[in-house]
């Protein structure tokens, strides 16, 4: 059974940063594109961040662009969102999530595994 788990959530001030790991017991990591989605009470979950598992090309949303980065340890079979400059409508559940695709897709739709979210608070 494929898990994925996410930590590093919390309660932060706006401004602050916090850093999303998420680990997984997934088969040949290497194969895998992620993404980090995100869903907040009353919204549909939307992609904030995927990478994909060729060449390290990236997406994100433009809500966070410049302010989060995504990145992946092939060695350690995780991928991290760092998240700088964090704002109130940053609050969410963060999800890992992995897809089996050579391409880089942003629709969750496509995605094969689920972790099961992170809480992450940003007080104004």
């Amino acid at each position: 059974e494929v898990q994925l788990v996410e930590s590093g959530g919390g309660l932060v001030q706006v401004g602050g940063s916090l850093r999303l790991s998420c680990t997984t017991s997934v088969f040949l990591f290497e194969d895998y594109a992620f993404g980090w989605f995100r869903q907040a009470p009353g919204k549909k979950r939307e992609a904030v961040s995927c990478i994909s598992s060729s060449d390290d090309s990236a997406y994100y949303a433009d809500s966070v662009k410049g302010r989060f980065t995504i990145s992946r340890d092939n060695a350690k079979n995780m991928v991290a969102l760092q998240m700088n400059s964090l704002k109130p409508e940053d609050t969410a559940v963060y999800y890992c999530a992995a897809d089996r695709g050579l391409l880089l897709r942003i629709q969750a739709i496509d995605y094969d595994y689920w972790g099961q979210g992170t809480q992450v608070t940003v007080s104004s």
